[in-house]
């Protein structure tokens, strides 16, 4: 194996590795609605998963960038099979009996009042059907439509403005993302009325609209290190190799 083939293996290798281990949290951590207000005197309510959803949608234009449509679209449906494999092998922990020594060590809260500590960790854990559902299909949804995007606009553009590209494609993806999986998830399956599904989808789409306005120097900071990692001319064959989607 030549060094640019090394190291364009290493750049996928661990650019997917970023991309899979925050998008698995983002997945698992979601079920959490927190107050922005109480946290950062903000309107609204966010779910704890859009905390570090900007990780996913930079990496995912990163990837983009060197890799092609084909590249992030490799990584997203494996993405996609591991969330289901985690989401399957929690729920089955659920199922498992507890020991009788750890309910009674965990019987009450701080205060002293009756706590269940198993009834707890299935409230957070089983998160129930309708929530996996809604997360791989906006998941999904998602990401083919970011790749698809940003792939159209560096056509257009001629690979020129990168900001453009990056931040169009996840502000029309991150759009559809925010909505579908919180409808799907909690006013399909669950319990939530039209209003709430809406008032926290909006909340969380306008948290992603600012982190990927903010995030562009980032981005910009990553070219430069992949550039130099990879070098001029390595940089450049895998460039025109994203653009014609053949990379990786």
């Amino acid at each position: 194996m030549t060094s640019y083939a090394l190291k364009k293996q290493q750049l996928y290798l661990v650019l997917s590795g970023i991309f899979l281990v925050n998008a698995l949290l983002a997945e698992i951590i979601g079920v959490k609605i927190f107050s922005a207000d109480r946290l950062m005197g903000l309107p609204g309510n966010l779910t704890a998963g859009v905390l570090i959803w900007p990780v996913v949608f930079v990496t995912t234009d990163i990837i983009n960038e060197y890799f092609g449509k084909a590249g992030v679209l490799r990584i997203s449906y494996l993405t996609v099979v591991l969330i289901l494999f985690a989401f399957g092998v929690i729920y089955l922990t659920t199922k498992l009996p507890p020991a009788e020594f750890w309910l009674d060590v965990n019987k009450t809260d701080d205060q002293g009042q009756p706590f269940n500590i198993d009834f707890a960790y299935q409230s957070i854990f089983r998160q129930g059907l309708g929530i996996i559902i809604g997360s791989i299909v906006a998941f999904g949804v998602g990401q083919v439509l970011d790749a698809t995007i940003f792939a159209a606009i560096r056509k257009a553009t001629g690979g020129r403005y990168v900001w453009l590209r990056a931040t169009g494609s996840t502000l029309i993806s991150q759009l559809v993302d925010s909505f579908v999986v919180l409808y799907v998830a909690f006013y399909v399956f669950g319990n939530w009325t039209m209003d709430q599904v809406l008032s926290v989808a909006n909340t969380n789409y306008w948290y992603k609209f600012a982190a990927a306005i903010l995030l562009t120097p980032v981005l910009y900071l990553a070219h430069y290190l992949i550039d130099m990692y990879l070098g001029k001319e390595e940089t450049s064959e895998l460039l025109q190799e994203a653009a014609a989607d053949i990379s990786v």
